[in-house]
């Protein structure tokens, strides 16, 4: 890209807001927002969002400048190079990290860092000079902070302005304007209940690979080193999904707000009975979640209850499901195999309010008095040929407690 210094911000301008906000005041005012093309304008906007409409309120445009100067820690004051040769690496390297935690590509004229961003960049190069981190595993961290965050930053936001809406009356654009003045009073609890919770994930994180590294070996069939780093596909565990039947037909006959609402239950009932569970919900893709569990039985009692719990509710259609027990790799937050793709395909020929279950699994399980294990009929399933589908039912006890 070329980096000619030119006087227009564009979407990631490293001019600070609060400049772009005292040069907004001196702009000529736009054409009225009744008469301009919406899409234009949004767009022209969007390509150096700091400068702001004539037309905006002020207290918005002083409230965007309060906020930037409190959440990147101080002005923009320094260009890449400088930061990175006071790093004492290549800009390339530099670019690298920048990228993975979700930085735009930058021009070496354009001011956009801060002396946090200073920091935070000598912290990760001091870690890999220090041999505590490879470069890849520096990028790999910066990538799983951005990322999640990204998403997060999202659904924080999102879900304010859905509470606004709904509970005080609030057009879209009212709520976010309100936003800009109501986040100063949120953002310390935010990022306290933020550090508070990865402290406690990671704490999860770490009792669970003890148990797995101490007492597992056997469960997980690993009983030399050499079985234990001879698999690409190192982590044994209970992958499993569930769906809503006929979500598409579904999700035709309902108006935006009302699919939201659905979407949003579902995913938020999901996550309480797979956290209850003792799993841990990987994603929703819209209609349906993918989790994991630390063991069969654990999956297992999970698939069930999701299947339970979702056919009480009656703003869901019928669902169904499957687990399955096996290895996963883990990346980037996600899981990937041949166990996810087989769960994946039995989830697709459960019938409604069904779980399904493959043999390795049923018989990993068939000793358990809490499960029942019916055979289904031999079929054919894409990757992996004719295989033995079993249909999980509830046995003795009563399953996961939901309140």
């Amino acid at each position: 890209m070329s980096t000619e210094h030119t006087n227009s911000p564009r979407a990631d301008s490293p001019q600070s807001a609060a400049q772009a906000a005292r040069e907004a005041r001196q702009a000529p005012a736009v054409e009225s927002p009744d008469l301009a093309d919406p899409i234009l304008e949004l767009a022209q906007a969007m390509e150096g969002p700091l400068r702001i409409p004539a037309h905006t309120p002020d207290a918005v445009r002083d409230n965007v400048a309060s906020l930037e100067d409190r959440l990147i820690g101080g002005q923009r004051e320094f260009r890449r190079r400088e930061v990175a040769a006071e790093a004492g690496i290549s800009l390339h390297s530099a670019r690298k990290l920048w990228r993975a935690i979700g930085f735009p590509e930058l021009g070496d004229d354009e001011v956009f860092f801060t002396k946090a961003d200073k920091a935070a960049l000598g912290t990760m190069v001091g870690m890999v000079r220090e041999g505590k981190l490879t470069e890849e595993t520096a990028i790999s961290l910066m990538r799983s902070v951005g990322q999640m965050t990204d998403r997060m930053v999202v659904w924080q936001i999102e879900a304010l302005v859905e509470d606004m809406i709904a509970n005080q009356n609030m057009s879209d654009r009212q709520a976010r304007r309100q936003l800009f003045s109501m986040l100063p009073e949120i953002i310390p609890a935010i990022e306290d209940l933020l550090l508070y919770s990865w402290r406690r994930q990671l704490n999860s994180a770490v009792h669970r690979m003890a148990l797995r590294v101490e007492t597992g070996v056997a469960a997980y069939k690993q009983d030399s080193p050499e079985a234990d780093g001879g698999t690409p596909l190192p982590l044994a565990r209970a992958v499993g999904f569930a769906d809503l039947v006929s979500y598409t037909s579904l999700s035709r006959r309902m108006n935006e707000r009302t699919l939201a609402k659905l979407v949003q239950r579902f995913e938020a009932k999901c996550a309480e009975i797979i956290s209850v569970g003792g799993g841990r919900l990987v994603k929703t893709i819209g209609d349906e979640v993918l989790y994991v569990a630390e063991t069969p039985q654990a999956g297992a009692r999970i698939a069930l209850s999701l299947s339970r719990e979702l056919a009480q509710d009656e703003l869901f259609p019928q669902t169904r499901g499957a687990v399955v027990w096996g290895r996963v790799l883990s990346r980037l937050g996600d899981i990937y195999g041949p166990t996810v793709n087989m769960a994946a395909r039995l989830t697709s020929l459960a019938e409604p309010g069904s779980v399904l279950t493959d043999a390795l699994t049923a018989n990993t399980l068939r000793n358990d008095a809490r499960f029942v294990l019916t055979a289904q009929e031999i079929t054919a399933v894409r990757g992996f040929g004719d295989i033995q589908p079993y249909e999980l039912s509830p046995g003795e006890g009563a399953g996961l407690v939901i309140d």
